[in-house]
């Protein structure tokens, strides 16, 4: 190998001795096992992405960057898609191949496991993740319905009417009794909004059922998710690592990768302002993110957008892990500093298309040939492009990748009822039915059969053409649903939720 490659690999990362340690830059002498490569812990929050064709290492990636993170008291959310993520949870057995790796990489190798809380979004392999359908808002839920652009309008439509009227859509059914109401005898009160269709309205409703025929009507509710309960750190120091488990809901991709959107939103939101910091106050790991650009309008691209960019400042290091660079929109790549590329496949010509384009993002460098590297790394090697303490990135470099600490593979099912059983679970278990849109559409459909008797009995008494609208219910409960509805919208304003018709295309 050129020695210039090992002096530019010294000079970029031999000034960042702690850090999150990746692996050793590969020899043509595998006895030779420096220099480490290392990301900066302080260039964490500044987002990253791992990549790579089916079973090149790149879970073995995602888990030794989380185990390492962990350790250094930073927490870590990860979505476990396969469920071979758990064993993060305990620690790994040594064997031939990781004692190998270890002494290729130079690496002194332990076995350990780590704090972990299983999140899911059914319940039924951990906490109960929740979020009401007012803080989810129109462009996601549009996203999980898969619905088109005048679909959507409609919806931010319905939602902008229910802010107005302090409607708390918590719900499916709270957004059903709406939208029911809406086409019919609330009909009318469209009018200053625009209208709707029963058509468009029929469509949703459809969506929606099909929505809770896969169980969604668990995650869409009360009580919410305290996003609190993932910046935990242990007694011992470590950082908590919450894994969402997501083999129960496999059938609904959109579904899962549009409520980790929702989380990253809403961590904005609640996140005061720290700038640069030493640490991120977590790291957010994005797993088959091509789930969540696929289909997506270009109303959310932006906000997508919009929310990477800005939650560095919060403190938050995002993560996307998906096959190709390809996947992920390039103002959105722009923002992924650190890289972690495994090999990449090229059996036909569109996979031949999609490795020039992945080669053609990377810094220059006049060590390899990029795209024919990138064909011919083994399972575990990766090219590496990290952010420098200065936030330079580094040149790219071909890094042999150490051995997680922990299990490289799921936990027992007697070990996960073990982990699934623990005070978060049980806090979160039972679901919670208060007043909402549903409940005081019910109650003024009641009162207007009373109102009719007694403007029949004293015609003489009849206020001037107005029934008791539904202002009258809202102020019955107004002290209980006025902070839910702000938080509901000021969280929903990164994601464009208020948004009214969307702007109409230039013609060309």
């Amino acid at each position: 190998m050129d020695p210039k490659v090992i002096e530019a690999a010294r000079a970029a990362f031999g000034g960042a001795p702690h850090g999150i340690t990746l692996g050793a830059v590969v020899h043509e002498s595998e006895c030779h096992a420096e220099p480490l490569v290392r990301i900066p812990l302080a260039m964490m929050n500044r987002h990253g992405l791992i990549a790579g064709a089916t079973g090149t290492g790149k879970t073995k990636s995602l888990q030794l960057i989380a185990e390492q993170l962990s350790a250094q008291g930073v927490p870590v959310f990860l979505a476990d898609l396969k469920g071979d993520l758990s064993g993060i949870a305990v620690a790994g057995e040594s064997s031939d191949k990781v004692s190998k790796r270890a002494t290729d990489t130079g690496y002194t190798w332990h076995a350990a496991g780590f704090p972990v809380e299983f999140l899911s979004l059914t319940g039924a392999r951990g906490a109960q993740l929740r979020a009401t359908i007012s803080s989810f808002g129109p462009l996601l839920l549009a996203k999980v319905l898969g619905l088109n652009d005048t679909q959507t309008s409609v919806l931010s439509m319905v939602f902008k009417y229910c802010d107005d009227k302090g409607l708390l859509l918590l719900d499916l059914s709270d957004l059903r009794a709406v939208l029911q109401y809406l086409s019919d005898d609330g009909a009318d009160e469209l009018k200053a909004y625009g209208m709707m269709s029963k058509a468009t309205v029929g469509v949703l409703l459809r969506e929606m059922v099909e929505l809770e025929q896969q169980g969604a009507e668990k995650f869409f509710g009360e009580p919410m998710f305290d996003l609190d309960d993932l910046l935990q750190v242990e007694r011992d120091g470590r950082g908590l690592v919450s894994v969402l488990s997501l083999q129960d809901v496999q059938t609904r991709p959109a579904l899962f990768s549009t409520f980790m959107l929702w989380m990253l939103a809403s961590l904005y939101n609640e996140l005061p302002e720290v700038g640069d910091i030493d640490k991120p106050k977590l790291v957010f790991f994005f797993d088959e993110a091509h789930l969540l650009f696929s289909d997506a309008n270009d109303a959310l691209l932006q906000q997508i957008e919009q929310v990477v960019r800005l939650i560095r400042s919060k403190g938050v290091g995002v993560f996307f892990i998906t096959q190709s660079p390809k996947d992920i929109p390039e103002t959105v790549l722009a923002q992924l500093g650190n890289r972690v590329q495994h090999a990449l496949r090229a059996f036909t010509p569109d996979d031949e298309k999609n490795l020039r384009a992945a080669s053609r993002t990377f810094p220059k460098t006049a060590f390899y040939d990029v795209q024919a590297t990138l064909t011919s790394l083994g399972i575990g090697e990766a090219m590496v492009v990290t952010l420098q303490p200065t936030g330079a990135p580094t040149q790219p470099f071909i890094s042999r990748m150490i051995p997680p600490q922990s299990r490289m593979g799921p936990l027992t099912e007697p070990e996960m009822q073990q982990r699934t059983s623990t005070p978060q679970v049980k806090k979160y278990a039972q679901a919670i039915d208060r007043e909402s849109a549903r409940e005081m559409l019910e109650a003024r459909m009641a009162e207007a059969p009373d109102a009719e008797e007694e403007a029949a009995a004293a015609p003489k008494a009849r206020a001037p053409k107005e029934a008791p609208s539904m202002l009258n219910q809202v102020a019955k409960s107004a002290m209980r649903t006025f902070v839910t509805v702000a938080v509901g919208s000021l969280a929903r304003g990164m994601l464009g939720a208020l948004v009214g018709k969307p702007q109409r295309r230039r013609r060309s």
